[in-house]
């Protein structure tokens, strides 16, 4: 059974072996799924796209510490005591 793939686009292995810039570029700067027996093995994904995933995700991580953070009971604070 094949299974589906995210990316819109694939790509063999051997046609990323072939030209890789073509390949990562075929995506239109979203990742491309590389196939192997017809299966998405990885993904190639654009350096942009990375780097804003990677963003989201420790977005992501700040939003769930703050929010387990949120019934900690507080302590006032005077800046002029500092």
């Amino acid at each position: 059974m094949k299974q589906p793939t995210r990316p819109e686009v694939s790509v063999s292995l051997s046609e990323l072996k072939a030209n890789p810039i073509a390949a990562v570029e075929s995506g239109n700067g979203f990742p491309v799924a590389v196939l192997i027996r017809e299966k998405p093995e990885f993904y190639c994904v654009p350096a942009d796209f990375f780097e804003a995933m990677i963003e989201r995700i420790e977005e992501q991580e700040l939003v769930r510490l703050i929010e387990s953070r949120q019934s900690e009971p507080s302590i006032p604070v005077n800046l002029e005591d500092l």
